[in-house]
């Protein structure tokens, strides 16, 4: 699962592989709000020409959700996979029910939330086979819903909330959070993807290569925290074998849901 997955505008192909090496866990090939209008074609077929030339690749796609481009971005997405052209998926901006059910030849797709009809359809979006992990837009959402979020977000969290319950309740991956937009804030950068990491999400994109190494190490866990991790499953474990259903380490009361965190935290360590 992305820790971080960065933006490239899908015009600009020369970044692509400089993007990869940025310590981004992905990248996103973007075809919508990167890309000027009159590009868009010219962006296709360089994301579609780049995506052949380096199957497997950790590279997403974000499409254009809009009916006169809609069609063409999804065709080309057919015609690589038909290909044999391996990349992670396809990112549906606007995501709602209708444009998650867009034939993308069986590609994993990430669900972008940045409408108030994608908050309404939530549960059904991240119910649909194709959907592997919902995202969160929050300039967009914020346009469509009149907010003015403050600088904490605090208006936000209701729905950062339910994108966290959504992902879960359908056994996805821990959701991606929303961009952060302040290129030279570093501090509030890493305040806010801490925050979104206690909170339930399991990485957010970016758009500066700048701010990768920050959204790494908040959603990585630190070296105490995988090695208490390591210690409550074991203890757990040999205490399973001897019979029992709990136990106290270091004064800590150990039970199956104290585990269940612990095993989170070493899903989320980098191998």
């Amino acid at each position: 699962m992305s820790r971080t997955t960065l933006y490239v505008p899908g015009d600009r192909a020369d970044r692509f592989a400089k993007a990869l090496a940025s310590g981004a866990d992905a990248i996103i090939c973007d075809l919508e709000d990167a890309v000027a209008e009159t590009a868009k074609a010219t962006a296709r077929e360089a994301v579609s020409k780049w995506l052949g030339a380096n199957s497997g690749a950790a590279a997403w796609v974000r499409v254009n959700n809009r009916p006169d481009l809609l069609e063409d971005d999804a065709a080309m997405v057919r015609s690589l996979v038909a290909d044999g052209v391996d990349f992670a998926g396809v990112v549906v901006p606007k995501a709602d029910r209708t444009v998650c059910a867009v034939d993308f030849a069986g590609s994993p797709v990430m669900a972008l939330i940045e409408s108030a009809v994608g908050v309404r359809d939530i549960y059904e979006i991240a119910a649909n086979p194709a959907v592997v992990r919902l995202a969160l837009g929050e300039a967009d959402l914020a346009a469509d819903m009149s907010m003015e979020p403050s600088a904490d977000a605090l208006e936000m969290w209701p729905i950062r909330t339910r994108v966290v319950v959504a992902s879960v309740g359908s056994g996805l991956n821990a959701p991606c959070g929303p961009v952060p937009t302040d290129l030279n804030d570093d501090e509030a950068l890493v305040a806010s993807s801490e925050s979104l990491r206690r909170h339930g999400f399991g990485g957010r994109s970016v758009i500066h290569p700048k701010q990768v190494e920050a959204v790494n190490a908040a959603f990585t866990p630190s070296a105490d925290s995988i090695a208490h991790a390591e210690k409550v499953v074991a203890a757990y474990e040999a205490a399973v074998e001897e019979g029992r259903a709990a136990l106290v380490l270091d004064g800590e009361f150990i039970d199956t849901a104290v585990v269940r965190q612990a095993r989170a935290v070493l899903a989320r360590t980098p191998r």
